[in-house]
């Protein structure tokens, strides 16, 4: 803000860039601090999840994925499972 100010007090396109990015930030943080500090919110709450996994309904697992090509190869390691039961 001050570097605007200071040397480009005319150029009102990068003043308003700026104070967009500032707004957008702001909301971010905002955002953030109702999720508690997490990025995106939970899906379900962890003691569903939980019972899930001893009931059998979920299935616990670690996603790899193929830093490469990260939009087009990712696999699921079933934990218990040995290494050729992945899908």
């Amino acid at each position: 803000q001050n570097y605007l100010d200071n040397f480009w007090p005319d150029l009102k396109a990068a003043h308003e860039l700026f104070d967009s990015i500032l707004q957008a930030r702001r909301e971010r943080e905002s955002e953030s601090q109702e999720n508690h500090g997490k990025e995106y919110p939970e899906h379900l709450p962890v003691e569903v999840l939980e019972a899930g996994i001893k009931s059998g309904r979920y299935l616990q697992g670690t996603l790899n994925v193929n830093k490469h090509r990260a939009q087009l190869e990712a696999f699921v390691r079933l934990q218990g499972c040995g290494s050729k039961d992945t899908g």
